[in-house]
């Protein structure tokens, strides 16, 4: 063995890979971050970092940049998420015991404007030759489905345990004999945490608090990691499919995206089921307009969310855009309203702030936490009962030239065990907010992994 971190970057045929990057979504294991067909998917695994606390992003950072500063890296493509890549999933809370992550895998497959790439990592001291990478690419796709899905490393992230969560059993119509379960809060004692959130914005202690809630699904018949993603990843085009270890799910909101210089997010907030719509006359955008863009509440809910990001983000910037006004977001299950931001980031002490920096100044945003965000922080800790876990966390990847796209895990799930799946979904709550309200978004929100599971609501 060497200590030597090196890695051969080729280009992959597309010719034969007309159904995009979903088609390699073969294993249950697979590192995923996926969009409109494009993107990065990881097989195996070489090195992993973990770590817990506050210092959690910078420590992550730390390790990937010693990683590959003395890395011997051939990549004849040069695109971002070429050569030396980790995919990584962070806890949402300082205070979780769940461990925040980054993987290195052993083969990546790229998609990125109809180009194909292969990248081959390893420590090993053999030759990398594009053969070579083609091989372990085929060893990986004809292993096909592990046939079990991963339960996220270091055990159940949040909640109660699986073997705990013997909650109500919900009545929805499940496949296979699949269960619902309610989990760490009932319906009931969430809509009063909702109620006592409103109340204390209404003191005046804060402007905004978002409270998350999860349910448990027990599947007999076995998850299909590699299934979920891969139906995630066609009906969700306009969000970001993701899978690291056991953590699934496709997120519409961007926390940061880096290129070069350039740093983009998308900032959503205001929900609406599109459900709601049956019945309205005229097309169903119009309906989204009328009651999502045109609603005080949540057009205040969307701007203290914008304002959060902007202000975190300044600092790092020379120059930023924003939208004046939020635009519909789209989606099968809701609508939004979004925004996005783009910055040209500045050289801070000589040197333009990494994927991870960044994260560490932003996270947690008042899109997915509240603001004041050290009230709202404290406020969640005593209402919801439930250890996060890496839902709302920073997910995504990172490449050794400072490039990355990291989402706020949303919309998604852990794998607990092959057969239980947690669940989780969240609400922005402000003055105005009705607990039955916030309730229903949830199960708007559920819907995506609910689907993907094969139980319908």
């Amino acid at each position: 063995m060497t200590s030597t971190f090196r890695t051969l970057t080729v280009p992959l045929d597309g010719n034969a890979s007309a159904g995009g990057l979903p088609q390699f979504l073969v294993r249950d294991d697979v590192l995923c971050w996926t969009r409109r067909e494009a993107g990065l998917v990881g097989f195996g695994e070489i090195s992993r970092f973990t770590a817990t606390g506050p210092e959690r992003f910078l420590e992550a950072d730390i390790w990937w940049r010693h990683l590959v500063l003395e890395a011997d890296i051939t990549d004849s493509v040069a695109l971002p998420g070429t050569g030396p890549v980790a995919f990584g999933s962070f806890a949402f809370s300082k205070k979780s015991a769940h461990e925040s992550r980054l993987i290195v895998p052993e083969i990546v497959v790229g998609v990125r404007d109809g180009q194909y790439w292969l990248t081959q990592l390893t420590f090993d001291d053999g030759e990398l030759t594009k053969e070579g990478a083609l091989t372990a690419l085929d060893r990986w796709l004809s292993a096909g489905s592990t046939g079990a899905a991963p339960a996220v490393a270091g055990g159940t992230p949040g909640g109660v345990p699986a073997e705990a969560s013997d909650g109500v059993v919900l009545p929805f119509q499940q496949d296979g004999g699949a269960t619902l379960h309610t989990g760490s809060l009932s319906e009931e004692d969430w809509m009063a945490a909702v109620t006592a959130g409103v109340e204390e914005i209404r003191t005046g202690a804060l402007e905004k608090l978002v409270l998350a809630r999860d349910i448990v699904a027990t599947v007999p018949s076995g998850v299909n990691a590699a299934k979920v993603l891969r139906e995630l990843a066609v009906r969700y085009r306009e969000c970001w499919t993701y899978g690291v270890d056991g953590l699934v799910g496709a997120t519409p909101e961007m926390l940061i995206q880096v290129e070069g210089r350039t740093a983009q997010a998308r900032v959503l907030a205001g929900t609406l089921d599109r459900r709601d719509a049956h019945g309205e006359d005229g097309i169903p955008m119009d309906y989204a307009e009328r009651v999502l863009a045109g609603s005080e509440k949540q057009r205040h809910e969307h701007e203290i969310a914008i304002q959060s990001l902007t202000s975190q983000l300044a600092p790092f910037s020379e120059a930023m855009n924003a939208h004046d006004e939020p635009f519909i977001l789209e989606l099968p299950n809701v609508w939004h309203l979004a925004s996005d931001v783009k910055a040209e980031l500045a050289e801070v002490e000589g040197h333009v702030p990494t994927c991870l920096a960044l994260i560490n100044a932003l996270h947690p945003t008042a899109a997915v936490c509240g603001t004041p965000t050290r009230v709202a922080g404290a406020l969640i800790r005593k209402l919801e009962h439930l250890d996060r876990g890496p839902y709302a966390g920073p997910v995504g990847w990172l490449d050794a030239a400072g490039n990355g796209e990291w989402g706020i895990a949303l919309r998604g799930a852990v794998i607990e065990d092959p057969h239980t799946v947690r669940l989780y979904a969240g609400c922005g709550i402000v003055d105005g907010s009705l607990p039955e309200a916030e309730l229903a978004e949830t199960w708007a929100k559920f819907r995506p992994m609910l689907e993907s599971l094969g139980i319908s609501n």
